[in-house]
């Protein structure tokens, strides 16, 4: 199965905002600061996938 690098970006940029947005609405509101690091989880997350290319299988066909 191929998946393609923009939804690969995508599931981990979401993955990685709700994991910090469940972390921020622990005591049941979130601050400022916790919407900042909600942000930035999710546009490091992004690029990060973004720029690392999937794994390349040996004679894997397309």
């Amino acid at each position: 199965m191929k998946i393609s690098t923009m939804w690969k970006a995508v599931v981990a940029g979401a993955a990685a905002g709700a994991a910090a947005l469940a972390t921020a609405m622990q005591d049941g509101t979130v601050t400022a600061g916790e919407g900042v690091t909600v942000v930035l989880a999710v546009l490091g997350a992004l690029g990060i996938t973004w720029v690392v290319p999937n794994r390349q299988v040996a004679g894997a066909r397309e």
